[in-house]
């Protein structure tokens, strides 16, 4: 029998929870913004461009304020900053708890600042409204990239929903490629749905994997690693490396299962340690390679206007849920309908119709 459990050891196996949650510091929590603080678009356009961080932040604050005010001057600033955008490499980073994503980001982003480059870190977390944004933690544990002059580090806006961190992530994302960074890495907070909100905003989709920490097979979902461009097996080190090496095997292997991207690129399998700063160039060197690629096939700016056009219908769904939901009729109503479908006394679907029934005639309504 242990012979037999020894036969179908891998090295794939990933250690969850080895890396606790940084913890909650509600004081950190960004303050709204007071009125006297608020500006024209005019003076947080200049600050954005000219590459003053605090004028940078007080923008992202304002784009990520619920107020009205404050989101249609968060949009002149966004139009504004467009046409200074889009100059950067977007790399989005994935990998459960415990890979170590803090630590190599840190030593990622060092290695570009030290290269020239100036980088921005941004966060996805839709966890971060429940968890009183647990995510501001990262920039503690990434202290020697926080103070780098060279880069920039942003938590996560706390939405309530993946789609409002999404859109509010995307804005900030324009708003840091005017202010003049080259680099945006965007790291999403554990493995979950919200991959695919990062993937659809980013050129590089690198997902972050651990080998020799068990002997069971851990379940990778397949569309997260069919969205990878890359897989680094991060804390390849000491006693860890022959295991490490063992799971680049077999992600090669179960790379070669899947179908060609339509990027025409074959995704690779490499090996880091962040701890002793060993195989991160080579990881830039291969996104380099990736970002080559792609442009001198067209890809990368199909695929920019592709997310472009899933922006615009993405923010249209959630500012018709939010105008739909703004008015006190239809919440009556649907708090109502949710509890006779919760009890079963009413069929889901037909509490959808009603709900938008009720929607027209208010808007009919109005328009009268």
């Amino acid at each position: 029998m242990d012979s037999k459990k020894k036969k179908s050891a891998t090295a794939l196996k990933v250690n969850e929870g080895i890396e606790p949650p940084p913890p909650i510091n509600e004081e950190l929590l960004k303050r709204p913004l007071k009125q006297k603080d608020i500006h024209p678009a005019e003076y947080y356009v200049e600050g954005i461009i000219e590459g003053n961080r605090s004028i940078l932040s007080q923008a992202i604050t304002l784009v990520e304020s619920s107020l009205t005010t404050h989101q249609k001057l968060a949009q002149k600033i966004i139009e504004s900053c467009l046409k200074k955008s889009g100059n950067s490499v977007r790399i989005g980073i994935t990998g459960i708890p415990g890979v170590g994503k803090s630590t190599f980001i840190e030593a990622f982003g060092k290695q570009l600042t030290q290269m020239g480059h100036k980088v921005a870190v941004l966060a996805i977390d839709p966890s971060s409204q429940r968890s009183k944004g647990s995510i501001l933690g990262d920039k503690t544990r990434m202290m020697k990239l926080s103070a780098d002059p060279n880069a920039y580090i942003r938590p996560s806006p706390s939405a309530g929903s993946l789609g409002g961190v999404a859109r509010k992530t995307r804005e900030t994302v324009t708003l840091c490629e005017a202010a003049g960074f080259d680099i945006i890495i965007i790291e999403t907070v554990g493995v979950g749905q919200s991959e695919t909100a990062v993937h659809s905003m980013v050129d590089f989709f690198l997902l972050l994997m651990l080998a020799g920490a068990g002997d069971e097979l851990q379940g990778i979902k397949r569309g997260i690693m069919e969205m990878a461009d890359a897989i680094v097996i991060n804390k390849a080190d000491g006693d860890n490396l022959p295991k490490a090496q063992q799971a680049k095997s077999q992600y090669e292997s179960a790379l070669h299962l899947f179908p060609p991207k339509t990027s025409g690129w074959s995704p690779k399998v490499l090996l880091c340690s962040s701890i002793y700063q060993t195989g991160i160039s080579q990881i830039w060197d291969i996104m380099n390679e990736y970002i080559e690629i792609v442009k001198n096939n067209g890809y990368f700016w199909e695929n920019r206007k592709r997310q472009s056009i899933q922006l615009m219908n993405d923010t249209l769904h959630e500012y018709l849920l939010e105008s739909f939901f703004s008015n006190p009729t239809i919440e009556n109503k649907y708090q109502q309908l949710q509890k006779k479908v919760m009890n079963s006394e009413l069929n889901p679907y037909k509490a959808a119709h009603e709900l938008f029934d009720l929607y027209l005639h208010i808007m009919s309504t109005l328009k009268a």
